[in-house]
């Protein structure tokens, strides 16, 4: 495991001039404002015929802008400046790229590397928003140091008002930080800031990966919330789901180039058959730059302190934990049913945070146990902070629901409360939102 993980390193190290410069590829890649006011386009389509961008900016016209053919599949297009410097693509105007497939088919996508996407209310799809504001939200509070100890406050923007509709970035900023701060919370971990498009997923289908949702407002609301959180000491943590991307062709990531595979496994294999969404292939060399770089984002952009990593145990295996109980037993965690692109890519992504953005803290969302995962990356771990001990609330509530006080079993108790792996830390729930749905 750690000799492909060495391998990889150097390949992106001799290839890509580095780590740091592979993972911000968001720089170059879609649709980005040059200071001259030029646009330079990049995508990767490799099963793509030609490839192309329209928009309000040209009409609509789907061939008047047709991008250049790189190698490895890369397409690439240069708008020059307007007049007087004047940016050909204004902010908040409409965009897609125009994918034409082998068949000859025309297909209209969304970039991956959207920054903005939003859904008009007579509309079923998202709309992709050139986002390029003359002034940006500008950070005024420094990152909080790495803390000793973390308080946890798991939350849902949408769901944290007492009103019946989908609350702001605004009313989580104004209301609902200062009450966090109050309670003595010294973290908050956001769910569902991925732009998804199945608002009831509970974001945990994202469709556009580089995008904060615009349910709740816009992407200065976001780092606004951000800087005020970092203002009262509040660390804060993102949601990020890597282990599977949403069916949704229009307005997600499956069949972006017209055909199976692209980002994902082609086949049975690209498919999660519980969760009905699309699976990463990690052995492919964009897809790491693409997730990479989605994570190198959310850091640089926005100012998130660390993730939590969403169903790691289904990343790490072949059979993604679906049917199988873990004992304990190291068959189960050494063996041809590991997915070690997966496992490379994860040891990749905690090397990468912690070599660059060294303050930054990483959870793995794992119920296997799998062993080393949260221990450094030089020891050949996963290179994870902290493990979610999942066993905690899942145990309460069946306390709760299925025993009277006086049966509580201490001994069971103690035991889900220390069961975890030698010199790994842990974060123990006392709830969490799978309890609460």
């Amino acid at each position: 495991r750690y000799s492909l993980f060495y391998n990889r390193l150097k390949n992106i190290e001799e290839n890509e001039g580095g780590l740091d410069k592979f993972s911000e590829s968001y720089k170059t890649f879609g649709v980005n404002q040059f200071v001259d006011g030029g646009i330079y386009c990049k995508e990767w389509a490799p099963g793509a015929a030609a490839v192309f961008l329209a928009g309000d900016f040209n009409g609509w016209d789907p061939f008047s802008h047709p991008y250049k053919k790189m190698e490895y599949g890369k397409w690439e297009l240069f708008i020059p400046p307007g007049k007087d410097g004047y940016p050909p693509v204004p902010h908040g105007s409409k965009l897609k790229v125009v994918i034409r497939a082998q068949n000859g088919e025309l297909l209209y996508r969304i970039s991956p590397w959207a920054r903005y996407v939003v859904r008009d209310e007579d509309k079923v799809n998202y709309d992709w928003v050139h986002w390029s504001p003359p002034q940006s939200y500008i950070h005024k509070h420094p990152c909080p140091k790495r803390l000793k100890s973390l308080r946890i406050y798991e939350s849902h923007v949408g769901i944290a008002s007492p009103e019946g509709k989908v609350a702001s970035y605004k009313n989580f900023t104004y209301n609902v930080l200062p009450r966090i701060k109050d309670l003595g919370y010294n973290c908050v971990q956001l769910m569902a800031i991925m732009e998804h498009a199945y608002y009831a997923s509970f974001g945990y289908q994202v469709t556009s990966f580089f995008a904060a949702s615009s349910r709740y407002g816009t992407p200065d609301d976001l780092k606004e919330m951000i800087d005020v959180a970092h203002s009262m000491g509040i660390t804060v943590l993102l949601d990020v789901v890597h282990s599977h991307a949403s069916k949704n062709s229009e307005d997600g990531l499956n069949k972006f180039d017209g055909t199976d595979s692209c980002f994902f496994h082609s086949g049975p294999k690209g498919t999660h058959q519980l969760w009905d969404s699309r699976l990463f292939d990690y052995a492919n060399w964009e897809v790491l730059r693409f997730l990479l770089s989605n994570l190198r984002m959310w850091i640089a952009d926005y100012r998130f302190d660390g993730f939590r990593f969403d169903g790691v145990t289904s990343m790490l295996y072949h059979h993604h934990g679906i049917g199988t109980g873990f004992s304990g037993d190291y068959n189960e965690y050494f063996g041809l049913h590991v997915d070690e692109d997966a496992l490379c890519y994860l040891m990749l992504a905690n090397h990468m945070i912690n070599s660059l953005h060294p303050e930054c803290i990483t959870i793995a969302e794992d119920v296997s146990g799998m062993p080393a995962l949260c221990r450094p990356v030089a020891e050949g771990g996963g290179g994870f902070d902290y493990r979610l001990a999942m066993a905690i609330p899942d145990k309460w509530i069946q306390i709760i629901k299925e025993l009277k006080d006086e049966d509580w079993n201490m001994g069971n108790i103690v035991h889900t409360l220390t069961n975890r792996r030698y010199k790994e830390k842990y974060i123990a729930y006392a709830e969490s939102h799978d309890q609460v749905l």
